[in-house]
C-alpha cells in the first residue's frame, strides 16, 4: 500500500460523504481505489454510485462489481465505462416504487423552537426569478426558518440550520414591507416552510390576515401541504388570501413526501377553506417519472375535478424536479431510502438539474390532456421552465415576465 496514494484517498473522501458509507462499503471503496489507483474523481464518483444505488434499493456496488468479475490487468476506464453505463440504464429507466418495502425515516425529536430579533429581511424575489426562463415575478414572505416535513426532494433542508425559528419582530417587519397602492403584488409564504403547519404559533397567521386585510392590492398566497386550517375556519379572512395545496399521487406522498399530510387530508381541508369561501389553488408539482405515472396521476386529476368546481380554483401551476448540486450532496448525506435521484440529469438555465425535455414534455403534456375540463376557466402555468418547453406544452409563453405576471395577477383578482 503506497504511503502517498493512502494519503490522496485519505485528502480525496474528506470532500465527500464517505463516512455516510457502513464500514463493509467503505472497505470495498477503499480495496478497489487502491487496487486500480483511482483518481481523486474516481473516487468520489465510487462513493456517490455506492449510495445511489443504497438509497435506490438496487443492488450493490459490491455485488455488481463481484457479478463482473474484472481482472485486475483490465484498464479502470474500461469499468468506469460500464459502470456509468449501468447506472445511467437505472436513470433512464421509469423509476419503480414498491411501497410495501419502503423503510422511512425516522422523524427527530426534540429539534429546537426558538424566537429570535434578526436584522434579515422577510421578503424577497423568488429566488429563481430571472429572464431565462417564463417566470411569474413571485415574491415571498419568510414567516418561518425551516420545515417541520421532511420532503426528500426538498431545498429548505440545505438552506437552514436544525431549530426552526420564528422572528421575533415579524408583525414589525409585514407591516414595513414596501409596497405601492397603484399596483397590484403576489406575495407567497411557503418559500423558507410550509405555510399552514405552524397554524397561529406566535401570532403569525393573524399577522398574515391582517397585512392581506390592510393591502387589498396584494394576493397573498398560503403554499402547504398540511391539513392545518382550523385557524383559517375559525376567523374572517380576506378575499385576496388564497390558499395553495402542493399536489402528488399516494406513491410519492408515500416514499417522498415525508411527514405531510396524506393526500386524502390535503385536499379534505382544502374542501373546507372552499366551502368557506376562500379561493384555492393547486400546484402538481414535482410531478415525477416513474412506473406507473401516468394512470396515477389521472387518478389524482380526476379525483380533485370531482371534488372541486373550477370556479373555486385561481390558479393551477406544473412542475418538476429540479436541484442544485448542494441539495444533492444533502439528500445523499441523509442515507434514507429514496428513489428521487433515480432519474436522468439535463442542465437548466440557471444550472441546475432537472429532467431533460423529452420527459418533461411528456409530463406535462399527459397532465394538461388529463385537466382539459378546466383549461378555459383556471388560469394554468408552467413553474420555472423555459420558453421552448412552454411552446411545446402549455402554448405559447408571454412576451416578458411582467407579461406573466400581469396575466396571473388578473387571473386571480377576477376570481376573487
Amino acid at each position: 500500500m503506497s504511503t502517498n496514494y493512502k494519503q490522496k484517498f485519505e485528502e480525496a473522501i474528506q470532500v465527500t460523504s464517505f463516512e455516510k458509507l457502513s464500514k463493509d462499503k467503505q472497505d470495498f471503496i477503499k480495496t478497489i481505489s487502491f487496487r486500480y489507483n483511482f483518481s481523486f474523481q474516481e473516487i468520489k464518483k465510487a462513493i456517490e454510485y455506492s449510495i445511489d444505488l443504497s438509497m435506490w434499493n438496487e443492488t450493490s456496488l459490491e455485488n455488481w462489481w463481484s457479478q463482473k468479475n474484472f481482472s485486475k490487468t483490465l484498464q479502470k476506464k474500461n469499468i468506469f465505462k460500464l459502470l456509468d453505463d449501468f447506472i445511467l440504464s437505472l436513470r433512464k429507466e421509469p423509476k419503480q416504487y414498491l411501497i410495501e418495502n419502503t423503510s422511512k425515516p425516522v422523524k427527530q425529536k426534540g429539534k429546537k423552537i426558538s424566537i429570535e430579533k434578526s436584522d434579515k429581511k422577510i421578503y424577497g424575489m423568488c429566488p429563481v426569478a430571472s429572464d431565462k426562463t417564463v417566470c411569474c415575478n413571485l415574491r415571498n414572505i419568510d414567516v418561518v426558518e425551516n420545515c417541520a416535513f421532511g420532503c426528500s426532494y426538498c431545498t429548505i433542508q440545505s438552506f437552514y440550520k436544525q431549530s426552526y425559528i420564528f422572528d421575533e419582530t415579524f408583525t414589525e417587519k409585514l407591516k414595513a414591507i414596501p409596497l405601492d397602492k397603484n399596483r397590484r403584488y403576489h406575495y407567497c409564504t411557503g418559500q423558507s416552510s410550509d405555510s399552514l403547519v405552524w397554524g397561529n404559533k406566535n401570532g403569525v397567521m393573524d399577522a398574515l390576515i391582517n397585512f392581506a386585510k390592510e393591502n387589498p392590492n396584494v394576493i397573498l398566497e398560503l403554499k402547504t401541504k398540511s391539513k392545518n386550517v382550523g385557524h383559517l375556519l375559525k376567523n374572517e379572512i380576506p378575499n385576496n388570501i388564497i390558499c395553495s395545496w402542493s399536489l402528488n399521487t399516494n406513491t410519492i406522498v408515500t416514499n417522498e413526501e415525508h411527514f405531510t399530510a396524506k393526500l386524502s387530508e390535503r385536499l379534505e381541508a382544502a374542501r373546507k377553506v372552499a366551502d368557506k369561501g376562500i379561493k384555492v389553488s393547486f400546484h402538481f408539482h414535482p410531478i415525477v417519472y416513474y412506473k406507473g405515472w401516468e394512470d396515477e396521476y389521472k387518478e389524482l386529476v380526476e379525483t380533485v375535478i370531482k371534488s372541486f368546481q373550477a370556479k373555486e380554483i385561481a390558479f393551477v401551476s406544473l412542475g418538476t424536479l429540479t436541484f442544485i448540486k448542494p441539495v444533492i450532496k444533502k439528500i445523499r448525506d441523509t442515507g434514507i431510502s429514496s428513489k428521487i435521484l433515480q432519474m436522468e440529469f439535463a442542465s437548466d438555465p440557471h444550472g441546475k438539474l432537472t429532467y431533460p425535455d423529452s420527459i418533461k414534455n411528456s409530463l406535462f403534456n399527459k397532465m394538461l390532456s388529463y385537466l382539459e375540463e378546466w383549461r378555459k376557466e383556471v388560469f394554468f402555468y408552467l413553474c420555472m421552465e423555459k420558453r421552448e418547453v412552454w411552446e411545446q406544452t402549455i402554448g405559447n409563453p408571454y412576451g416578458t415576465n411582467e407579461e406573466f405576471e400581469k396575466a396571473i395577477l388578473q387571473a386571480c383578482f377576477d376570481k376573487i
